[in-house]
């Protein structure tokens, strides 16, 4: 499929994305200057014990290598972690000019990422990303830990150096972690693409139709629309925080279920519901909601929050998120799909919509 290379204003560097890009990893770390002195591998548990042989195949030649496993998924943003791998890194004798390389989904990328950030006040470090989900994270240099009280709350902006995206790696991934990162999939659909989202419903009618040639198209698409946004907003000051559809309510939906019980992927798509509710409620938007949760629920995904998630914790929640300023709730909502906007919103509008949203599951059939 090629390279996409994103441009910040203080960085450059490229994402790479086909099967076997990680091949390509050492020829990129020998270019990188000063010369790298020493390299930790920050590897999730779940894809070490899968692909281990597959990584250390293509390990640069390079005499200093480390390798720090971390617990799957969202445990390991946490600052028990962050902690221990900061210690793994001192006692191996990480310099400014060692590099971390994250080898995982999301949550691996976001906390080697935060690694990298903060140690020593900042050293490189490259992506190697393995779920679908990440091929949203991995872009744009978000890198955070979570907060008891909030995901994402701790955390920089810090580029990587490269993005190593190899297709390989999605052929191990199970079902539910493809539906989880396929809703950043059609949220990149959504905020940026109208005949696009049209064309996911048509010729998706579940993810057993999802080839793998379909699948990487997409998924260049989606980082091609991230790095648009990012280009132009890359410390989140205006648009950049369109990115966050579906995030508002969602990450509340997923903070709330302790980042376990519900994946980020299954919490966005309610929050994404939720949002377009809202949007028509308050910009009149013109779009089937109706045929898009219809087609949402085909695929296999939940369409209302939990059952015993009250609002008012919710509420709580999402008084805590990024966008709210004044302790006024700001959403991303939309004028239309691909013209997103982002607004504050009041306390009745959100109680009114989450009534409306925990009555699709009788409406819809």
């Amino acid at each position: 499929m090629g390279t996409i290379q994103i441009k910040t204003e203080r960085s450059s560097y490229p994402v790479i994305l086909e099967e076997g890009a990680i091949k390509k990893l050492p020829a990129r770390i020998r270019e990188l200057q000063p010369e790298v002195t020493s390299i930790l591998y920050i590897i999730d548990k779940t894809v070490h014990t899968l692909h281990h042989d597959y990584i250390k195949e293509f390990y640069p030649e390079h005499k200093n290598i480390h390798v720090y496993i971390i617990p799957s998924g969202e445990s390991a943003k946490s600052f028990k972690v962050y902690e221990d791998v900061l210690g793994f890194a001192l006692k191996a004798g990480l310099d400014r000019h060692s590099l971390i390389v994250a080898c995982g989904g999301g949550a691996t990328g976001d906390l080697a990422g935060f690694v990298a950030a903060s140690y020593m006040r900042g050293i490189r470090f490259i992506q190697v990303p393995t779920t679908i989900l990440a091929h949203d994270s991995a872009v744009g240099g978000k890198v955070a830990i979570n907060h008891s009280l909030g995901k994402n709350m701790v955390g920089s902006f810090h580029q990587p150096s490269a993005v190593i995206y190899d297709i390989h790696f999605l052929t191990s991934l199970p079902d539910e972690e493809i539906k989880s990162g396929f809703a950043e999939v059609i949220k990149h659909a959504i905020i940026a693409d109208h005949d696009w989202l049209q064309e996911l419903m048509e010729t998706m009618p579940s993810f057993t139709s999802l080839t793998s040639q379909k699948l990487e198209i997409f998924l260049k698409k989606g980082i091609e629309v991230k790095a648009g946004i990012v280009e132009q907003d890359e410390k989140e000051l205006g648009i950049r925080a369109f990115l966050n559809f579906g995030h508002t309510y969602g990450h509340a939906i997923e903070a709330w279920a302790g980042y376990s019980k519900w994946s980020h992927g299954a919490s966005v798509m309610v929050g994404m519901i939720y949002a377009l509710l809202l949007s028509s409620r308050l910009k009149n938007l013109s779009f089937e909601t109706t045929s898009f949760i219809n087609w949402i629920k085909e695929l296999g995904y939940e369409i209302v929050p939990p059952e015993d998630a009250a609002f008012e914790d919710l509420l709580t929640l999402m008084r805590k998120d990024k966008k709210t300023i004044a302790n006024e709730i700001r959403f991303v909502l939309l004028e239309e799909i691909g013209q997103p906007v982002v607004e504050k919103v009041s306390i009745n509008d959100l109680v009114l919509t989450d009534k409306q949203i925990r009555r699709l599951k009788g409406e819809i059939e």
